[in-house]
């Protein structure tokens, strides 16, 4: 079962009883050293000092992971290195997690490696990304996900924390910084409580003033998508674009919703195809449309790496 962000839940899954399986299942080796240290920063007593935002946990070293997600929430990466789709997925979840500034941390399990944790969280399939909250797990995606919907889970996952009074940040040991949250906490902000006009205005600021600033573009593109489908059917737009192929708006409208959907290869195709065929101010939009995917996805994703090398063809 997964979390679906649409959904307002309010308490941690009680499916599995991690800290059961903390005190009775898994060792405790006081020779390995422990990933996180859950002592709070000087004079901050929400801060959660650790080693690292990514790190790898073993069956040594869970029980600290387990004992920290009293205080931050924590995402776990179940991997395997025969997995392609793991492969692919775990670079976004690290960036997305990173982009958090501490609010959220990430461990790394090797299923391979560690097949009792394996067994302990019930995963069936790699790749599996499932949080921790207050020693409980819940589940949130089990495939390669864009960016933006990977985003969407762990907002929604910070939302659960916070009503299960699970609201520190983690703190780099050793770094004088505080963290540094989110590069635009205004827009950020707008855009997560849906208002995508004011988020859009407050990014294009922000490009105005830096224009390589790759935060502010990233949340630009993720505005205008959120503005473009605040009202809309995705499943109707797509339908109205394969009722009329030739149909730019619909094809770029329907292009939005396959994003959003997770099948950004369709939409790519479907405005890929299309440039082929248009010229002008048509092909010029047409093709707008697609970089502004692209930086809604992120350059790491292989449906962009794909796509981009097709739009070369497409437009010479």
């Amino acid at each position: 079962m997964s979390m679906d962000p649409s959904q307002d839940s309010t308490q941690p899954n009680q499916g599995l009883d991690l800290s059961a399986v903390r005190s009775k299942n898994l060792p405790h080796d006081e020779q390995h050293a422990a990933p996180v240290q859950a002592a709070g920063g000087a004079g901050d007593p929400n801060a959660v000092a650790v080693g690292s935002l990514v790190f790898d946990v073993d069956e040594a070293t869970f029980n600290d992971v387990v004992a920290m997600s009293d205080r931050v929430p924590i995402v776990i990466d179940l991997w395997a290195d025969w997995s392609e789709q793991g492969k692919q997925l775990s670079p976004v979840v690290q960036r997305v997690v990173e982009s958090y500034g501490g609010r959220l941390v990430l461990a790394r399990v090797d299923v391979d490696a560690n097949p009792r944790l394996q067994q302990a969280f019930g995963v069936q399939s790699i790749p599996n990304v499932i949080a921790i909250v207050k020693g409980q797990p819940v589940p949130l995606f089990q495939s390669a996900l864009p960016e933006q919907q990977v985003r969407a889970y762990f907002d929604e996952l910070l939302k659960l924390a916070g009503e299960n009074g699970v609201t520190g940040h983690a703190v780099v040991a050793g770094a004088d910084q505080e963290p540094a949250g989110p590069a635009h906490p205004e827009a950020e902000e707008a855009l997560s409580r849906g208002d995508f006009d004011t988020a859009e205005s407050l990014f294009k600021t922000a490009l105005s003033e830096s224009p390589a600033d790759e935060e502010a573009k990233f949340g630009l593109a993720r505005a205008g998508l959120g503005r473009r489908l605040i009202d809309a059917d995705p499943q109707q737009l797509i339908a109205a674009a394969d009722a009329d192929p030739k149909d730019v708006e619909a094809a770029k409208a329907a292009a939005d919703a396959e994003v959003v959907g997770g099948d950004p290869s369709s939409a790519f195709n479907r405005l890929i195809s299309l440039i082929r065929v248009s010229a002008g101010d048509e092909k010029e939009a047409l093709r707008l449309r697609v970089l502004e995917l692209f930086d809604v996805l992120g350059t790491d994703d292989p449906a962009v790496t794909k796509a981009r090398t097709a739009l070369m063809r497409a437009l010479f």
